[in-house]
């Protein structure tokens, strides 16, 4: 069961409307940060989970819940809207503010105070992972634990990500104001915002987006209508370039399917061949 939850996890999903502004990446949607990442801004969402080993060096807003798994830093503040979950080592180096319950662990440190306007309990909260198999399964709209993988497995297949789908940052992700650094397939959704040089296994492009800097894959790279990259895109695959598609940078791939109403500024290089899309 934990397997399907942490394979989902290793993923990069970035919904509609994403925006990093302000040194803050922020949704609608709830946001789900797996373990060992090292984020250099803050997050604003709906409920915000954060796995073990984190790093932030910004404020985690939440108009929802916040779940902050063991041995976490956050060098900001902690705003939930709702309730909180601290685990064991948490270390917040701003200000704690819950407007809900707050359930927090052994040694947690605050070093600028906290406020709860509910119940506060003393105890190790629910693991994080444990909350993840939950949260998946109403997602899914599941019963039975043992249907996740094939659940997921059609999602994955289908790659329709609904209105409520989260935002996921994969493992070992490390993210600042220069790279995104995504050790998974990445999936940007329509009308996003961001500021960074993306560096992921795939990733997909959605539409009306604009990203101020590069697009990098291993693999495939795929752009939607009326996208701007400020930057070079360089992919290990096939690189698919919608209309109306602008590229400050070069385009380069193992191959190119570009619209012939797309403009790159830079230089093209596809050793497999240009295929010149019409209609």
């Amino acid at each position: 069961m934990e397997s399907g939850v942490q394979d989902w996890l290793h993923q990069c999903s970035l919904p509609d409307g994403t925006e990093l502004q302000e040194h803050t990446l922020k949704t609608g949607n709830n946001i789900i940060i797996g373990d060992r990442c090292r984020i250099d801004y803050g997050l604003k969402g709906k409920d915000i989970i954060v796995c073990e080993l984190c790093t932030l060096n910004g404020s985690v807003v939440a108009d929802g819940d916040v779940r902050i798994d063991n041995w976490c830093e956050i060098n900001g503040d902690v705003i939930a809207g709702e309730d909180a979950f601290l685990g064991e080592g948490v270390k917040i180096h701003g200000r704690l503010i819950v407007h809900g319950d707050l359930d927090i662990g052994d040694n947690v440190t605050i070093d600028r105070g906290f406020e709860a306007k509910g119940w506060i309990s003393i105890r190790n909260p629910m693991p994080v992972i444990v909350y993840l198999l939950l949260y998946v399964m109403t997602l899914l709209k599941i019963e039975n634990p043992d249907e996740i993988d094939s659940a997921l497995d059609e999602i994955f297949e289908e790659e329709d990500m609904s209105d409520e789908s989260p935002l996921i940052i994969p493992p070992g992700s490390e993210m600042n104001m220069k790279v995104f650094s995504i050790p998974a397939p990445t999936h940007i959704g329509d009308h996003c915002r961001l500021h960074g040089n993306i560096r992921a296994q795939t990733v997909e492009v959605g539409e009306d987006t604009i990203i101020f800097g590069s697009l990098r894959a291993g693999g495939a790279i795929g752009i939607g209508r009326r996208t701007q990259v400020h930057g070079n895109v360089e992919g290990g695959g096939e690189v698919t370039v919608a209309p109306a598609v602008h590229i400050l940078g070069d385009a380069a791939g193992l191959s190119l399917a570009l619209h012939e109403e797309a403009l790159v500024e830079g230089m093209i290089r596809a050793p497999r061949g240009v295929r010149i899309e019409r209609g």
